[in-house]
């Protein structure tokens, strides 16, 4: 009976793994892409504009864990999402597949 349940289990393991491993991190579609670093308290610069960030604002690093303001000291490529009053309110700091993953800016000279 032992040996019957043991590939049955190296089998569940190995998928349990592997799902963790490419999981990917939930960005809404809607959310905006930009640069972004931090300015002063609840004030950060998105685009080369400064912008307040709204109450219980949400930043999430490369590794998806919530980080402070402050720790954007350079511009950061990101995605946004702003609240019904032009706050920033949640960003997601872009992992350089995330980046690579962007589709390329439109050009400005029409073909």
């Amino acid at each position: 009976m032992k040996r019957a349940l043991l590939p049955l289990l190296a089998v569940w393991l190995v998928a349990a793994a592997s799902g963790s491993v490419a999981q990917l991190r939930p960005i809404p579609a809607e959310a905006q892409v930009g640069t972004m670093r931090h300015l002063e308290t609840m004030v950060v610069e998105l685009d080369g504009q400064p912008r307040q960030l709204a109450p219980g604002a949400q930043i999430r690093d490369t590794d998806n864990r919530l980080v402070l303001p402050v720790s954007l000291q350079e511009r950061e490529p990101v995605r946004y999402l702003l609240d019904g009053a032009g706050l920033v309110y949640r960003v997601w700091v872009l992992s350089a597949e995330e980046k690579a993953a962007l589709p390329p800016p439109p050009s400005p000279y029409p073909r």
